[in-house]
């Protein structure tokens, strides 16, 4: 548990802090047998709002769910849980506990009747907030939160999150159709791309290897979409393409985490047979070897619309066949059958796709076939075009 620095409070004379200690203290006292934490008022939306910090094995005792059932909205304050999201944010927080990893739990949104609960107003913002024990706290927004750090406590691993302190920003509003409103404001966030979040990944697995890839393989160079929409048009990948294609490589399986790996090793492996590819490679030579500045839109947009490598698919099938080529022991890649791959025509007319990965269609336009049995009879196409099998 991480302590606080007194060094860093010595501005704070010993009689203030005394001053300070004999007015709180007898409020605590006065209020054992309820919950009494130290709180901060602030006004937000014509309302009045409290933040307070509370231990994480309090939440089950504070807040409840009031979620909607079946088709009836006006049955709760916020929406039905969603199955397996809680579950997630539980994996999440016993991966990185058990790793000894930093992790953080946002803060939930509650709502309760300012009636129904104690708040001591000390000025200038502090207070000390009273919650009687039989009263709970609704919670507006951060159901799934809750409902994992309570599995948690309720578990062997509770010593994961004992020490642990949470968050809540308690609204004090009584209403219900206005608590619904809260909670549907609150929803109005948008969820960020996968190439975002693949972008602020920890540096290790896939993601660490990605990383490395896209500052190491020139055809990647600045050529990558880190963010997802709204990036430039010269942008021919995106973060999660290339992640698919880094875990079909080592693992053949687009979502394996490559949990274990050696990321610069494996890193630079990869690079020097990618950097070597797309430099024989005709469809990408010209791409590869061209800098961003000096790409044009129609020449990004011409090598999408034309090559399969330009999209997820093509380089998903590439790396499939890297992975029948690479030696695990050996950390190599077969170099005379990576110049194989590289003399092929990867080009969307080839008629090495037909049937497989690309489909014609009524309009004369050569579409890409972005599911795995396509994808899958497009390796078996090559391999068998190339003698591998």
């Amino acid at each position: 548990m991480a302590q606080t620095n007194e060094d860093s409070n010595n501005s704070v004379s010993p009689d203030i802090k005394a001053n300070f200690s004999s007015v709180v203290a007898p409020l605590f006292s006065e209020h054992y047998l309820e919950s009494c934490y130290p709180g901060l008022i602030f006004q937000q939306g014509k309302r009045t709002m409290l933040q307070i910090n509370v231990p994480a094995k309090h939440l089950p005792i504070l807040l409840q769910e009031k979620s909607s059932i079946k088709n009836n909205p006006d049955s709760g304050k916020n929406r039905p849980l969603v199955t397996g999201h809680a579950q997630e944010i539980k994996d999440y927080i016993v991966e990185r506990a058990k790793g000894s990893k930093p992790y953080v739990i946002g803060t939930i949104t509650a709502n309760v009747d300012e009636q129904l609960i104690k708040i001591h107003n000390l000025g200038r913002g502090f207070c000390i907030v009273v919650i009687p024990s039989d009263i709970k706290l609704d919670i507006t927004d951060g159901q799934h939160r809750k409902r994992a750090i309570q599995e948690l406590i309720f578990s062997d691993e509770s010593y994961l999150v004992g020490y642990d302190q949470v968050a809540i920003t308690l609204i004090l509003e009584g209403n219900l159709r206005q608590c619904q409103t809260d909670f549907r404001d609150m929803a109005q966030t948008k969820q960020l791309d996968k190439s975002l979040l693949l972008s602020f990944g920890e540096f290790e697995g896939r993601v660490g290897i990605t990383k490395n890839l896209i500052e190491q393989v020139r055809m990647f160079q600045e050529k990558t979409n880190k963010i997802g929409k709204n990036a430039s048009q010269k942008l021919i990948y995106t973060t999660n393409f290339i992640a698919r294609f880094v875990s079909c490589v080592f693992a053949e399986n687009t979502k394996d985490e490559l949990k274990g790996y050696d990321v610069d090793k494996v890193s630079e492996v990869l690079s020097d047979s990618l950097n070597r590819f797309f430099l024989e490679c005709k469809d990408t030579k010209d791409i590869s070897e061209t800098q961003t500045d000096k790409l044009t839109i129609h020449q990004a947009g011409a090598f999408r619309e034309s090559s399969v490598l330009g999209v997820s698919a093509g380089l998903e099938v590439l790396g499939r066949l890297l992975h029948c080529i690479y030696d695990e022991d050996n950390n190599s890649f077969d170099e005379q059958k990576v110049s194989q791959l590289a003399q092929l025509d990867w080009s969307r007319k080839n008629s090495l796709w037909e049937n497989n990965l690309v489909r014609k269609s009524a309009s004369g336009d050569y579409e890409i076939l972005n599911k795995p049995t396509p994808i899958s009879d497009a390796v078996k196409t090559v391999k068998i075009r190339l003698g591998w099998m």
